[in-house]
């Protein structure tokens, strides 16, 4: 913890600008509502008016557009979010485990791992494998044989990288398995969550790409493409072969359908389906409002008969 630092230390550190006193001391983050005498929270919107006009925090962090929200002592920045982000990190730095193989991990002699790489207890590292420096794997994870991980990953316990992808061929009647041949490749800096699994390409290979974030327990099926800086929320289902442009964000239990193409800067709700590919830019929402069963019932009803009207 980097200890109590003034609102003026920060903005050394930091960036952003102070407005009010900048000898304000912090101790600590905190949200609006939690916040005490010795924490900075931060405001990012006029639904949490009521709360910062109650908050009892030393001071607060918001955008330009809002620096009138307030007479606490306050920082501005142009991500006020992103801001707290990183001031968090400041006072609660990211504690990883010990470098070094853990005892009780399996590591195949034929594996290459990079300088400083931390394996958690009982986890296996099959042959052929390679991790970059300064990756951390949590304990249980499992790399299956010929995975690549990048520098700087993170992967958290219980994740299961290159298993085989859903691959049969139905033939008179009985299911025949077609071999993955493919692997996986992680890029650097990416964080995997806990028992997300992703599986191995059937040919060519399932890539993940730089500065990915996945969130815990998503699938992530074979010959999958997930472009560099997206973020995926947890009991995400992505069926093969689909393509996911670059920064772009999945909402938690969407799933998306094998063989799509969806394009950079994409954010898709949660629990949407992705039944066809998005070639554009911007938010895709097919979430449908719950409701007692039989108002659902005749909703669901009436916008069928619409569908058919219109088409």
């Amino acid at each position: 913890m980097a200890g109590p630092l003034t609102l003026g230390e920060i903005v050394q550190r930091l960036g952003g600008r102070v407005a009010g006193d900048a000898n304000t001391l912090v101790h600590q983050v905190a949200s609006l509502e939690g916040a005490a005498a010795r924490h900075i929270s931060f405001f990012t919107g006029s639904r949490y008016r009521a709360q910062l006009a109650a908050t009892r925090a030393a001071a607060v962090v918001l955008g330009p557009q809002a620096e009138g929200e307030t007479r606490l002592p306050r920082i501005v920045a142009d991500n006020p979010y992103a801001y707290f982000a990183r001031l968090s990190q400041l006072f609660n730095p990211v504690v990883l485990q010990e470098r070094g193989i853990h005892p009780s991990a399996v590591v195949a002699k034929s594996a290459s791992l990079g300088a400083r790489v931390s394996i958690g207890g009982g986890c296996v590292v099959g042959e052929h494998v390679s991790i970059g420096e300064d990756s951390t794997l949590y304990p249980r994870v499992v790399v299956y044989p010929g995975c690549t991980i990048g520098a700087r990953a993170i992967v958290h316990a219980g994740a299961v990288i290159g298993g085989d992808g859903f691959g049969i061929a139905e033939d008179e009647g009985r299911w025949v398995k077609i071999p993955q041949i493919g692997s996986v490749h992680i890029g650097d800096d990416v964080e995997i969550g806990a028992n997300t699994t992703i599986d191995r390409g059937a040919i060519d290979d399932t890539v993940i790409e730089e500065g990915v974030k996945l969130d815990n327990q998503i699938q992530i099926g074979h010959n999958v493409r997930i472009g560099a800086h997206t973020a995926i929320a947890g009991c995400t289902g992505i069926a093969g072969s689909a393509d996911i442009g670059r920064h772009c964000t999945i909402g938690g239990a969407a799933i998306i359908l094998g063989h799509l193409r969806i394009a950079d800067h994409v954010n898709i709700s949660a629990g949407t389906l992705i039944s066809r590919s998005i070639l554009k830019p911007g938010t895709y929402t097919g979430v449908y409002p719950f409701d007692e069963h039989a108002s659902w019932a005749r909703a669901a009803a009436g916008l069928r008969r619409k569908g058919k009207k219109n088409g």
